[in-house]
């Protein structure tokens, strides 16, 4: 009974991380080819009104974290993002819920498509600026990994409300 009740948990947890890699991998290919495209579209011209001023397209070189929080701070905002990270990769295999695996991955994602422009993009390793391109009024400029993170925390509220725990505790 003991073997079936791990080879349970075992295949739960391979779903778990196969959905929380997938949906990470998916963010961070969509927010990288966005970044391509807005700065090879909209490097030289000026915003774009998709919706008026509501919606507008306009790129940023962004050297801190969302609200202009911590300017300048790349090496910092690097550190804590290779933390959760870590974290992230140390919880993973005991997720057993989807909708928590989906949080994990929106997270994950995100952060590794912001670190990666941390890291490699100008003015130069480790204090890389990140790209921003979509504009809301009264609203930073943001990208897909920014809209990633902020989806995730409201599904994680959501999750929270409804008490859906990311962990089961052995024996439930």
């Amino acid at each position: 009974m003991h073997a079936v009740q791990a080879e349970g948990r075992a295949a739960l947890a391979v779903r778990m991380w196969r959905t929380l890699f997938s949906v990470a991998w998916f963010v961070w290919i969509l927010d990288l080819a966005t970044k391509v495209w807005a700065v090879s579209t909209l490097s030289h011209r000026p915003n774009i009104k998709v919706l008026g001023s509501f919606f507008q397209l306009t790129l940023v070189r962004n050297s801190g974290a969302a609200f202009s929080f911590a300017t300048g701070a790349t090496i910092f905002l690097t550190v804590f993002a290779v933390c959760v990270l870590v974290a992230i990769f140390y919880y993973s295999s005991r997720v057993t819920s989807k909708g928590w695996a989906v949080v994990l991955g929106l997270v994950m994602g995100g952060i590794i498509g912001n670190l990666i422009d941390r890291l490699f993009r100008e003015p130069g390793v480790l204090r890389g600026h990140v790209i921003d391109w979509m504009q809301l009024p009264h609203w930073p400029i943001f990208n897909i990994a920014d809209s990633a993170i902020v989806i995730a925390a409201l599904i994680s509220l959501v999750l929270t409300a409804r008490n859906i725990s990311p962990i089961t505790k052995v024996g439930s």
